[in-house]
């Protein structure tokens, strides 16, 4: 399939797969222990019926959405997701500059490879840094030295990976450090040539925020190591107020799934929350992001600024959540498959899809504005046995 016969951002997943070797597509699709929360996430927005309303003029539509004082094109902005040049050399840079030219924010992942400064180059009034924080908080203080001092409007700080987790796809694929594959993983790798060239040209890809801190002249598969040991450090409240004193813009913390999370990071003056566990990644049996949405956007009011992440498929699931509370959406799996598959046109096609999806889902549902949505336009049916596998 070529990129223009791309309809929806499954085309555009299937387009991934079959250019990646299988070891780098499980480590996108995957979730953890029996993948139950991956479909939950999904099933969730199946839940919901939009209830349209007719004799409304619909003839001129607007998505522009404001979010912390700024006017973007659109509802939605790229999620942050590691690794990425692992997928497609260059690839952070790339969704950054999609982001750029669509006008809507981009997360660097925190594993990200491309640098905070590069970001604010191709990206300065777009890009958001997402902070995993360092066992050595002097690491985590120069990280967000960095973000400021690049002039970044957004910090974002994931709070939920106490741990590592179990990801029983990446262990069968021996995707580790060190890696550890299997003599039939590397032969599958060899049916992918587009892909095996370019990592062959490039090998693995060096985490550059993170090179900084490691030892001077450090390989990229070093310094993989040195972010693994530095990786999971406790966090609590505590940190979230050091963090707050340090960062003097925009502060948003991913990973809250429970309103009592939410209220008391409105007290410590954080400035936004994204709903999110953290693409079905971690915990297994979490409930869904949306499942929780309303109940969170309740607690907290017009105190913060309430976003969602996880189980973005389609536009109308977009303006679901925006229905239940969401100021903004973002997606994380889609833009990385499209960008896996083909590059910055690919981020930029994914954008275009969602963003088309938008515009006549408002259309059909009777809504001409974004600021009009509410939960006047839903309708709750919930079949029994909704939760399937629908990846292939």
């Amino acid at each position: 399939m070529k990129l223009d016969q791309a309809i929806n951002l499954d085309d555009l997943r299937r387009m991934a797969k079959r250019r990646l070797p299988k070891i780098a597509y499980d480590f996108i699709e995957g979730g953890v222990d029996d993948e139950d929360g991956l479909d939950r996430a999904v099933d969730a927005f199946r839940n919901w019926r939009i209830v349209p309303r007719f004799m409304v003029d619909v003839s001129k539509r607007q998505q522009k959405t404001t979010l912390f004082g700024r006017e973007y094109a659109s509802p939605f902005g790229i999620a942050p997701t590691g690794i990425a040049g692992l997928f497609r050399p260059g690839a952070d840079m790339m969704l950054a500059e999609a982001a750029q030219e669509a006008d809507i924010p981009f997360i660097m992942s925190g594993t990200a490879t491309g640098s905070i400064e590069d970001l604010a180059r191709v990206a300065p009034g777009h890009g958001w840094y997402q902070l995993y924080p360092a066992r050595n908080w002097s690491i985590s203080e120069g990280m967000v030295a960095r973000a400021r001092d690049a002039g970044l409007s957004t910090l974002v700080l994931t709070v939920d990976v106490p741990c590592t987790s179990n990801r029983e796809r990446n262990v069968r694929n021996g995707f580790a450090r060190p890696l550890k594959m299997s003599l039939r993983t590397r032969l599958e790798a060899l049916l992918h040539p587009g892909w095996m060239m370019e990592y062959m040209r490039t090998g693995t890809p060096m985490f550059d925020n993170w090179a900084t801190y490691a030892k001077p002249g450090a390989s990229a598969d070093e310094v993989a190591d040195f972010v693994v040991a530095e990786s999971y450090p406790p966090l609590t409240w505590a940190d979230v107020e050091k963090l707050r004193r340090m960062w003097p813009r925009n502060l948003v913390l991913k990973g809250i799934m429970h309103p009592d999370d939410a209220t008391r990071a409105a007290d410590l003056g954080v400035d936004g929350i994204m709903v999110s566990n953290h693409g079905a990644r971690q915990l297994d049996r979490s409930p869904a992001p949306l499942d929780v949405l309303p109940a969170v956007a309740e607690a907290v009011g017009d105190r913060m600024t309430v976003m969602l992440d996880g189980g973005i498929r389609r536009g109308s699931d977009a303006l679901i959540a925006q229905c239940l509370g969401a100021k903004f959406v973002f997606m994380g799996r889609a833009t990385l498959y499209a960008t896996a598959a083909a590059g910055k046109p690919g981020a930029a096609r994914a954008i275009a899809i969602l963003k088309r999806e938008i515009d006549l889902a408002m259309a059909q549902m009777g809504c001409p504005s974004i600021d009009r949505l509410g939960p006047d336009f839903l309708m709750w049916d919930r079949p029994e046995d909704r939760l399937r596998n629908r990846r292939v």
